[in-house]
């Protein structure tokens, strides 16, 4: 099954927009393929306006969200993958969703450290001998 946030990310930037107030984006800056603007990343988050006047040809689909914006007057082309996106709200109210982690993007994350650590990990405890469910697809 398609995972659900690109229709949601598009639903509610129309609403918030047919509202009168301005969508801003929550971007985990740390997901693998995230390009924005560096300088204004803050916590490993960064906070955009897509509102149409702030932005240039705004793409959001199932994949990724698009666009072209000036930052400090320098222009620069915007990336961000849907896993990427943690929320959409409108700036006046902070009316929107925020959205959790996708299973399976923990390999999305940027590794910056190379893993030096020479003693290997410790194996996980064994479960508690309870049933568990796991999906197969």
């Amino acid at each position: 099954m398609q995972s659900s946030r690109g229709y949601l990310i598009r639903s509610l930037n129309e609403w918030i927009l047919d509202s009168g107030w301005t969508p801003h984006l929550v971007i985990d800056a740390e997901i693998q393929g995230v390009m924005v603007p560096e300088q204004f990343i803050n916590d490993g988050q960064i906070v955009l306006n897509i509102t149409p006047s702030a932005v240039q040809s705004l793409l959001i689909d199932n994949e990724a969200v698009s666009f072209s914006a000036r930052f400090g007057g320098v222009p620069m082309n915007v990336f961000a993958p849907m896993v990427a996106i943690l929320a959409i709200y409108a700036k006046e109210n902070g009316m929107g969703m925020g959205f959790g982690t996708e299973p399976g993007c923990e390999a999305l994350y940027q590794d910056d450290e190379p893993d030096n650590d020479p003693t290997p990990p410790e194996p996980s405890p064994k479960a508690s001998g309870r049933p568990s469910l796991k999906v197969v697809k």
